[in-house]
């Protein structure tokens, strides 16, 4: 079955990576024990969703200052991915290595989602990216880099 990408936000790849990355954890907290179920893994699971939403949510809206806020809220939630992580770690729920692999993914998707936001600068309606400048009601941001 070919999969259709109609909407902005599924051709992004911070989305794509964000998804997968929200999969991976949720199985892990899933391990978490009974007592976290409303606590830590409520939280990690509810802030990892977010990721992904924002990204989704903003993509779709009609300003590129509107999808930097949505890119900015990403961002927070990526932030508090890692908290939740730090403390599963503290708590032993997860190892020193399953720790260090979800940080270094975390960072890297933090990094790409930052660097998506900083793109989307607008000046008199005008959408600016590697020196090269697109209305800002392209179909695509004009951003074809952060595309897969």
């Amino acid at each position: 079955m070919i999969q259709l990408k109609q909407f902005k936000f599924e051709k992004l790849q911070v989305w794509e990576i964000a998804m997968d990355y929200a999969e991976k954890i949720q199985s892990i907290s899933a391990n978490f024990p009974p007592k976290e179920l409303y606590n830590l893994q409520s939280q990690i699971n509810r802030a990892l969703d977010s990721i992904a939403l924002n990204i989704s949510e903003g993509a779709t809206g009609n300003s590129n200052p509107e999808f930097r806020k949505f890119l900015g809220y990403s961002i927070r939630s990526i932030a508090e991915v890692v908290c939740c992580l730090f403390k599963a770690k503290r708590r032993n729920y997860i190892n020193e290595e399953t720790f260090n692999a979800l940080y270094s993914e975390a960072f890297v998707l933090m990094n790409r989602t930052a660097a998506l936001k900083n793109s989307l600068v607008t000046k008199n309606n005008i959408l600016s990216h590697d020196n090269k400048q697109y209305t800002s009601d392209t179909s695509d941001f004009g951003l074809r880099t952060f595309y897969s």
